[in-house]
C-alpha cells in the first residue's frame, strides 16, 4: 500500500504544479510528496528487513537491493526538492525564469521521481524498462531547462545515446525471454519467473544477453566508452536536477544490470559476469582519472568522479565477497556525497554565474559554509577519513587484491591521480583572493540546509550502519 501512495503522490504533485495558478502550491505539495515518499520508503525498507520481501501486488517487489535504492531515491529527492524552491527563486529574482518555466520544472521533478520508484520497485522487466526510459524523456526536458544553445544540444545528445542504449537493453532483455514458454504464462513476466527457468536459458543466448544488457544500461549507468552523454548532461542541467542524475539515477540503472547478472550467474560460470564488470569498472576509472586534470567546468569535474565512483561500485562487485559488500556501501555514501557536492556547486552557480572553474576566485570568502560543504564533500567523495568512502574503497581494493593484483594496484594509482586532480582545481577555487565583482553577502539557510543534511547523513553511517540498514545490505551480499 506504501508504494501505491508514494507513486498517486508524486502523480498528484505533478497535476497540481500542471494547474496550479499560485507558486507556494506547487512548491509546497511537491515537498510533502517528498516528505511522503521518505516516510513510506523507510518503512517498507523496514518490513524487508525483516520479511524479506515487500510485495503489496503482484505487480511489485521490493527486495533487500531495490529497498535500499528507494531510500536514496527518497532522501536525496527530499534534498533537492527543498533546494529546489530556493534555488528556483534566486533564479526568478534574477529573472532567468518565469512561473511557466516554475511549473514545468517541478511537473518534470515529480514524474522524473516517481519514474525511479517504479523502475526499481516493478516486478517486470519490461516495465522496468519503459520506466527508465520515462526518466529519459523527463530528464532530457529538465537538462535543456534553460534552453541554451549548448543545453539543447546535451539534451539532444542524452536523448539519443541513452535511448540507442536502452534499445540494446531491451533487445538483450527478450533474449533472456527465449527460456519461457509464453504461451503458458498466465499473467506478465517478472524478475522471479525468469529465475525459476534458468534452466531453460541456453549458456551462449545468455552470455550475449547480458553482453546487450551491460551495454545498454551500462550508458545510463555512465560506463565508459558510453560515458559521453554524462560530462554534458550534469553540467548544463540545473544544480538539484544533476544531483539526481548523478546521486540517484545511476544507481537505478545499475541495479537492473544487477538483476541480469544474478539470472545469467545462475546459467553460466559468476566469472564471466565479474570480468566483464572488471573491465568496464577500470576502463571508467582510468577514462575519469586521464581526463579530470584538463576539465575547466566544475560541474564537469563532479561529472567524471561519478563515472570513477561507478567504475569503482562496478569493481566490487566483479571481485565478489567483501567487495559487494564494501560496494553497497560505497553506492549509498556516493549518492548522498555527489548530490551535496551538486547542491553546493549550484550555490556557487547562482554566486558567481559561472560554471568555470578559472572565474571561481576566493570562493571560501564569499561563500564560507558552502565552501566548507563542498570541501568536505570533495575529501570524502575522493576517499578520505572518517568518510566511510575510505573503507569502501580500501575494502573493494583488498576484495581483489589476491585474484586481481595488477588490477588493484592499477586502480590504488588512478584514485591517487583523481584526488590530485580533484584538489589542484577544488584549492584554484576556494582559496585566494575573491573577484572583485563579487560580492560577499549572507547564504540563503535554505541552500545550506539540504547538502548539510545530506552529509551529515554520510558521516553518520561512515561510523553507524542501522540494524534494519545492515540486514538489507547483509541480505544483498549473499544474493549477488
Amino acid at each position: 500500500m506504501e508504494l501505491i501512495i508514494i507513486l498517486t503522490s508524486f502523480l498528484v504533485a505533478a497535476f497540481i504544479a500542471l494547474f496550479s495558478k499560485y507558486r507556494v502550491l506547487t512548491e509546497l505539495s511537491s515537498a510533502l510528496v517528498s516528505i511522503i515518499a521518505l516516510v513510506g520508503s523507510l518503512i517498507i525498507a523496514i518490513k524487508v528487513s525483516s520479511a524479506k520481501i515487500y510485495s503489496p501486488f503482484s505487480f511489485f517487489t521490493v527486495d533487500a537491493l531495490s529497498s535500499i535504492v528507494i531510500l536514496i531515491i527518497a532522501f536525496v529527492g527530499l534534498a533537492t526538492t527543498i533546494y529546489s524552491i530556493k534555488y528556483l527563486r534566486q533564479e526568478t529574482a534574477r529573472n532567468v525564469l518565469n512561473f511557466g518555466r516554475i511549473k514545468q520544472y517541478f511537473i518534470l521533478l515529480n514524474l522524473f521521481v516517481a519514474a525511479m520508484f517504479l523502475a526499481i520497485t516493478t516486478s517486470n522487466p519490461i516495465f522496468a524498462w519503459i520506466s527508465i526510459e520515462a526518466t529519459t524523456l523527463s530528464t532530457a526536458f529538465l537538462i535543456s531547462f534553460y534552453n541554451k544553445p549548448s543545453a539543447m544540444e546535451a539534451a539532444w545528445k542524452y536523448l539519443i545515446i541513452n535511448s540507442i542504449g536502452l534499445l540494446l537493453g531491451f533487445f538483450g532483455t527478450l533474449l533472456y525471454f527465449t527460456s519461457i514458454d509464453l504461451a503458458n504464462v498466465g499473467g506478465l513476466v517478472n524478475w522471479q519467473l525468469l529465475m525459476s527457468n534458468v534452466s531453460h536459458l541456453d549458456p551462449l543466448i545468455a552470455k550475449i544477453a547480458f553482453i546487450f544488457v551491460l551495454i545498454g544500461y551500462g550508458t545510463k549507468v555512465g560506463f565508459a566508452p558510453m560515458h559521453t552523454w554524462l560530462p554534458d548532461a550534469h553540467s548544463k542541467a540545473p544544480a538539484p536536477v544533476s544531483a539526481l542524475l548523478s546521486g540517484v539515477l545511476l544507481n537505478v540503472a545499475f541495479i537492473t544490470v544487477l538483476r541480469f547478472k544474478a539470472i545469467t550467474d545462475l546459467v553460466v560460470e559468476k566469472s564471466f559476469t565479474q570480468n566483464l564488470f572488471i573491465i568496464f569498472g577500470v576502463i571508467s576509472i582510468v577514462i575519469a582519472a586521464l581526463i579530470i586534470f584538463t576539465q575547466k567546468n566544475y560541474k564537469r569535474l563532479l561529472a567524471y568522479s561519478s563515472i570513477e565512483n561507478m567504475g569503482i561500485i562496478a569493481l566490487g562487485f566483479g571481485f565478489g565477497g567483501l567487495g559487494v559488500f564494501a560496494s553497497i556501501l560505497h553506492m549509498i555514501y556516493h549518492s548522498l556525497l555527489k548530490s551535496t557536492l551538486f547542491l553546493s556547486a549550484g550555490t556557487i552557480l547562482l554566486k558567481y554565474g559561472s560554471t568555470k572553474i578559472a572565474k571561481i576566485k576566493g570562493a571560501l570568502n564569499v561563500l564560507p559554509i558552502t565552501s566548507i560543504l563542498f570541501l568536505a564533500g570533495f575529501f570524502a567523495i575522493t576517499g578520505a577519513p572518517p568518510f566511510g568512502i575510505f573503507l569502501t574503497k580500501i575494502y573493494i581494493v583488498s576484495a581483489g587484491i589476491k585474484i586481481h593484483p595488477i588490477v588493484s594496484v592499477i586502480v590504488l594509482f588512478l584514485i591517487a591521480i583523481l584526488f590530485i586532480g580533484f584538489f589542484k582545481h577544488a584549492s584554484r577555487m576556494f582559496f585566494g583572493e575573491k573577484s572583485l565583482e563579487v560580492k560577499e553577502g549572507e547564504e540563503s539557510i535554505w541552500l545550506i540546509i539540504p547538502p548539510f543534511a545530506l552529509i551529515i547523513i554520510a558521516l553518520y553511517l561512515s561510523f553507524n550502519i542501522p540494524q534494519f540498514l545492515s540486514i538489507l545490505i547483509n541480505e544483498v551480499v549473499l544474493h549477488y
